[in-house]
């Protein structure tokens, strides 16, 4: 009787393993429960399995022969192309085998592959100007289809990287995904143009922000300690980056917009390029990033709206650092 359970290997390459500590947090019982209970045997992780040396190796060499089967390769950490496209600025401790050499020979036995986090996915904050060790994603080089697999790559399984994009992205996305693949419910029309598995890529962090109210009444918070919107003023892109960040909650309760930071669209190739991160950048006075699905003349023309019947409640409890005035009836 053939085992209906699947194996999985995760590599690290140019990470600090961000990601993993992610992970980790997945479910009550922890994340080695969670992928028993999915079907799942860890082959290995470099930072939470007890083999090592010879006995990595060997594992590495097992499948490269055929000897032992790979459903899911999990590759965490951009990949380090320099100097001049060797890889040696990313090797195998105490070999001279590097992790761009060892990524695409896994990937090419394994069913299916997925980069997660965006340093996998696109480069992430590896690749960010002047990037010397050359670093890109498996699938993607920022937003240009490539990187170190080709455009054209596609799994055993005929999906491309499936890429759990988030710096670091959230710990359901990377279970819930490894999950889908596992039981074969992701295929190619559940993943969005940049290879985001819809689930999550489906929806904007604005979706379930605690301060969409001032949002809508465009009551906006002009320093970071304040309850108001964000987006006004310090920088928030929550309403142009995808993921349902603030429809789940984060190490049991939390987002970056709940706990008062302004979202920075790390799900997004090239979010580590960003400066000023907590400012709103503006010509004539009008931010320049709006709501994907928005033309500008009708955000304009809402916002205008919206200031004109902002509750005095709402006004006041925007530019405070705590709630200062309750709801109540309109006399």
């Amino acid at each position: 009787m053939t085992s209906s359970r699947k194996t999985l290997l995760w590599l690290q390459a140019g990470s600090c393993g961000g990601c993993t500590m992610a992970a980790l947090e997945q479910g009550g019982a922890g994340l080695f429960a969670e992928l028993r209970g999915l079907g799942l045997d860890l082959l290995w992780h470099p930072s939470l399995s007890e083999a090592t040396g010879d006995e990595v190796l060997s594992l590495f060499e097992r499948i490269e022969t055929g000897a032992q089967k790979l459903d899911i390769l999990c590759v965490e950490g951009a990949l380090l192309r320099g100097p001049n496209g060797t890889g040696r600025f990313n090797r195998l401790s105490g070999t001279q085998r590097t992790l761009l050499d060892l990524s695409r020979s896994m990937a090419s036995h394994a069913e299916m592959t997925v980069a997660v986090g965006s340093c996998a996915a696109f480069g992430g904050v590896p690749a960010g100007d002047p990037d010397p060790t050359d670093a890109c994603g498996l699938q993607y080089d920022g937003a240009e289809a490539g990187g170190v697999l080709g455009a054209g790559w596609r799994s055993r399984a005929g999906l491309p990287v499936v890429n759990v994009a988030g710096c670091a992205p959230h710990p359901g996305w990377i279970v819930e995904t490894l999950g889908a693949l596992a039981a074969g419910d992701l295929g190619p029309d559940d993943l969005d143009a940049l290879g985001r598995p819809l689930f999550f890529a489906g929806h904007l962090a604005h979706h379930g922000c605690s301060r969409n109210e001032f949002y809508e009444f465009k009551a906006s918070a002009r320093v970071l300690s304040e309850r108001g919107c964000l987006m006004e003023h310090l920088g928030c892109k929550a309403t142009q980056a995808i993921g349902d960040c603030n429809q789940r909650a984060w190490n049991g309760g939390g987002s970056c917009t709940h706990a008062g930071f302004a979202c920075i669209s790390c799900t997004s190739p090239g979010f580590e390029a960003a400066r000023n991160t907590h400012v709103t950048p503006k010509i004539g006075g009008i931010p320049v990033g709006l709501p994907l699905d928005m033309p500008k003349a009708w955000f304009m023309t809402l916002a205008a709206l919206s200031k004109s019947a902002t509750p005095a409640r709402v006004r006041e409890n925007a530019e405070a650092d705590r709630l200062v005035v309750a709801p109540k009836r309109a006399k």
